[in-house]
């Protein structure tokens, strides 16, 4: 077991070696704050998906470089939203999504496939067995990622989906760390979920 999570360390740089490390307490750190409903989700969120944004890309990991720096962008705005009416009365409540609102998480989710896919595409990169499943969870990550900076409660369920998904995948590639870090955000988006839905049963029975 120890050796699956250090086989893949033995021809990388120290710096590399550092920088996930630094990227998977902080992207921990950040689910845990998403969980609690605090604004620093974003902060540490940022420096998590900009670390492993340049870490994917010298490995060549389009799709999850892409969601990385979508994810870069969002906490940005993530981060603006959340905080906006923190000084008014109105501030951003956890709700559940509305119709049309699951529409646009329907479309982002295939527009973000159809991107990922031209991307692949437009720099020649030949799409293997693994890239499709990089490819859907991308599209599921996205959407998750757009709910969540809304304060929507169906992100969970979304990002427990995605998480199951890429520990496998992440652990195929040899990736252990990554497998290990997504396992964790598993627990994680499941706790968070069944705490986010107590506080919307109290606030809906007010």
């Amino acid at each position: 077991m120890i050796d699956f999570f250090l086989n893949s360390y033995k021809n990388v740089s120290t710096i590399q070696i550092a920088g996930e490390f630094l990227a998977f307490i902080l992207g921990i750190l950040s689910v845990w704050f998403a969980k609690k409903e605090n604004i620093w989700v974003y902060p540490t969120g940022l420096i998590a998906t900009i670390i492993t944004t340049y870490l994917l890309y010298i490995s060549s990991y389009l799709g999850d470089m892409m969601l990385n720096g979508y994810f870069s962008i969002m906490s940005i705005y993530g981060w603006y939203n959340w905080s906006k009416n923190k000084s008014s009365d109105e501030s951003l409540l956890i709700t559940r999504t509305s119709t049309s609102e699951k529409i646009i998480g329907i479309m982002m989710f295939f527009a973000t496939i159809f991107v990922v896919f031209a991307i692949y595409n437009f720099f020649n990169y030949e799409i293997k067995e693994d890239n499709y499943v990089d490819i859907f969870a991308s599209g599921i990550f996205f959407t998750a990622m757009w709910y969540m900076a809304n304060k929507k409660i169906e992100n969970w369920t979304l990002w427990i989906f995605g998480d199951i998904i890429v520990v496998p995948l992440y652990a195929y590639r040899g990736l252990g760390m990554l497998s290990l870090q997504y396992l964790i955000f598993t627990i994680l988006a499941i706790s968070a979920y069944i705490e986010w839905r107590k506080i919307l049963n109290n606030s809906t029975q007010q």
